[in-house]
């Protein structure tokens, strides 16, 4: 006969056993985690961020690679001298950092923005595919 035993769970566990259980207690850690509009997707010669930047300047923005790295900040506080009746347009200070895998070059990285929308474009290694070692 087979004894059952009861496991000890850890907290780490218990955040992917809840993940997707609306009352967890770690849900709100995790949704919270990023509260700005950010798309990150893939496409044929890269990786491509786009991020949110209605009513930035280009000049408000500082972009680092650092390593393997990509930050993007905005630190510039906005005087409030308007008396709002509807603020829906967030203007709000952020300061994000991806680790950027070793599959993309980031020293090729660009960066452009248009119509509010700040682009960064990493292009794929090509000189990071894998090669054969010759045992001596």
């Amino acid at each position: 006969m087979t004894q059952l035993t009861e496991t000890v769970l850890k907290d780490f566990d218990l955040v992917w056993k809840n993940f997707f259980v609306p009352t967890s207690k770690y849900l709100p850690i995790i949704s919270n985690k990023m509260n700005y509009p950010v798309d990150i997707y893939s496409t044929d010669v890269g990786i491509q961020f786009e991020i949110a930047a209605v009513g930035l300047e280009k000049s408000d923005i500082e972009i680092l690679t650092e390593g393997e790295t990509l930050r993007v900040i905005y630190d510039k506080e906005e005087k409030e001298t308007k008396a709002y009746i509807h603020k829906g347009i967030a203007k709000r200070a952020f300061d994000f950092a991806w680790k950027i895998s070793p599959d993309l070059n980031i020293s090729k990285a660009t960066a452009n923005m248009e119509l509010g929308l700040l682009c960064i474009s990493i292009p794929y290694a090509k000189e990071r595919t894998p090669k054969r070692l010759m045992i001596n």
